[in-house]
C-alpha cells in the first residue's frame, strides 16, 4: 500500500503534468494540441471513473480514482490552465496517498481482505482510520473548503471559460465526473464504514498468505481492530493539509506569481485563465459562490445515490447491474482495452519481430547476403585454384603462352 500511496500520488501522477506544463510554450503554439489533450483529458476523467463504480477491490477503487483525476489535471493543461493541472496535483497528492494509506490500514485491520464485500461497520473499530478516511473522501469529491474543491472547482472553472472547441465537450465530461467520482467514493466509504458487518462471510479472507489464523485467533468472529500509531499518525499528518492547503495556497500558485517564468500561456488567443482571474474574489469567496453552483449539488447527488443504494437499499445496484449486463461486462473487462493492447498490439509486435527475425535476419541476412557471398568466394577459388597446379612445365608453359600473346598484341599494335 505505501508503494501504491507513492505512485499514485507523485510518481505516475507527477511526470506527464509535469512534462506538458514545462512544455508549455511550445504547446501554447498549437490549438490542434491543445484541443487533442483536453479531449484524451476528459475522456479519461470520465471513463476512468466509470471503472471505479465496479470494482470491489479497495485499492482498486482508489487506483480508478487516480486515473480519473489524471484526466481532470490533463483537461486543465488543454485548457491552457496549466497552473491549475499542477494546483491539483499538488491538492491531490495529500488525499490521494491518505486515502491509499487508510485503505492499507483497513486491509490490515481486516487481516489482508481487500474486498469491499466483506467488510462493514469499521467506523466503530478503527476510528482513526475512518474520520481521516472520511476526510480524504471529502476532500476528493470537491467539498466546499477542502482542498480538492479548490483545484477540482478551478479545473472546471477554466474549462468553462476556454474557447477551444473541445471545451464543451470537457466540461460535460469534468461536470459528470463529479458525480461519478461522488458516487464510487461513497460506495467504497459507506461499504467499508457502516452498514452491518459482514466478516463472516468470506471465510478466505482471515487467513493470511501461510495459511495462518488471524493474530486474535478467533478465525471467523475476528473483529477488526485500529491500526498501530506508525500507520495512524500519517494518516493524520496527510489529513490535515487534505483539508488546509487548497484554501492556503489558491492565491499564490494560481494568479500569484509561484510559476512566474515556469509556464507560459499566449493570453491572447487562450483567455481562460485571465478571464478566470478577474472572475476570481479569495478562497472563501470561492467557497461560497459554489452553494450556487452545479458542482456542488452533483457531487451531493453522488453521496446520497451511494447512500441509498449501498445502505438503504443493496437491492437497486443488483437490479441495476442485472439490467445493464452488457455495460457491466464491458466495465469489468477495462473497454476490452487491455484485450487489445495483448492481443493486437502485444502479438501484432511479437508477429513482427519473428517474420523480422526468420524472414529478414536468417533468411535475407544469413541466407542471401553472409552465406550468399562465401558461397560465391568458394565457387571462384574453386575454378581459379585448378590453375595452381604446382608443376614447373605447366607454369614455363604459361609463362610462353603469355609472351606468345604479348608478342602478338605489339606486332598488331605495330601495323
Amino acid at each position: 500500500t505505501p508503494i501504491s500511496a507513492q505512485i499514485h500520488a507523485a510518481t505516475m501522477v507527477t511526470a506527464g503534468i509535469f512534462m506538458v506544463a514545462r512544455m508549455s510554450p511550445l504547446v501554447e503554439l498549437s490549438d490542434t494540441a491543445l484541443n487533442f489533450i483536453m479531449v484524451i483529458g476528459a475522456i479519461t476523467a470520465l471513463f476512468m471513473g466509470f471503472l471505479g463504480i465496479i470494482q470491489n477491490d479497495i485499492k482498486r477503487i482508489v487506483a480508478y480514482s487516480t486515473l480519473s483525476q489524471l484526466g481532470y489535471m490533463t483537461v486543465a493543461l488543454g485548457a491552457s490552465a496549466y497552473s491549475v493541472a499542477v494546483f491539483d496535483l499538488l491538492t491531490h497528492a495529500f488525499f490521494k496517498a491518505l486515502l491509499f494509506l487508510a485503505a492499507g490500514s483497513v486491509i490490515m485491520g481486516l487481516h489482508h481482505n481487500q474486498d469491499i464485500r466483506w467488510m462493514g461497520a469499521v467506523r466503530k473499530y478503527m476510528p482513526i482510520t475512518w474520520i481521516t478516511s472520511l476526510l480524504g473522501t471529502l476532500a476528493l469529491i470537491g467539498t466546499p473548503m477542502f482542498s480538492g474543491f479548490y483545484s477540482k472547482d478551478s479545473i472546471i472553472e477554466a474549462v468553462h471559460f476556454s474557447n477551444l472547441p473541445a471545451s464543451g465537450f470537457a466540461y460535460f465530461a469534468v461536470l459528470a465526473g463529479v458525480f461519478v467520482t461522488s458516487f464510487y467514493s461513497f460506495r467504497l466509504y459507506f461499504l467499508v464504514f457502516h452498514g452491518k458487518e459482514r466478516y463472516d462471510q468470506n471465510p478466505d479472507a482471515h487467513h493470511d498468505d501461510h495459511g495462518h489464523h488471524d493474530d486474535h485467533g478467533h478465525g471467523h468472529d475476528a473483529k477488526p481492530h485500529e491500526s498501530p500509531w506508525v500507520v495512524t499518525v500519517p494518516l493524520v499528518l496527510l489529513a490535515i493539509p487534505s483539508v488546509v492547503i487548497g484554501f492556503m495556497t489558491i492565491q499564490p500558485m494560481l494568479f500569484g506569481d509561484f510559476f512566474k517564468d515556469a509556464i507560459f500561456i499566449n493570453t491572447a488567443a487562450h483567455p481562460a485563465m485571465a478571464t478566470f482571474a478577474q472572475e476570481f474574489h479569495g478562497a472563501l469567496s470561492m467557497a461560497v459562490h459554489s452553494l450556487y453552483t452545479l458542482p456542488l449539488y452533483l457531487a451531493l447527488a453522488g453521496a446520497v445515490s451511494a447512500w441509498y443504494m449501498y445502505l438503504i437499499n443493496p437491492a437497486v445496484p443488483a437490479a441495476i447491474g442485472r439490467a445493464l449486463r452488457p455495460i457491466v461486462v464491458l466495465l469489468e473487462n477495462k473497454y476490452y482495452l487491455d484485450w487489445f493492447n495483448e492481443n493486437v498490439l502485444a502479438k501484432g509486435a511479437r508477429g513482427l519481430g519473428m517474420g523480422l527475425w526468420k524472414g529478414g535476419d536468417r533468411g535475407v541476412i544469413e541466407g542471401g547476403v553472409v552465406n550468399a557471398s562465401w558461397k560465391l568466394v568458394g565457387l571462384v577459388s574453386g575454378v581459379v585454384r585448378r590453375a595452381q597446379t604446382g608443376y614447373l612445365y605447366h607454369y614455363a608453359l604459361m609463362m610462353i603462352v603469355g609472351v606468345l600473346l604479348f608478342m602478338t598484341y605489339f606486332v598488331w599494335l605495330a601495323k
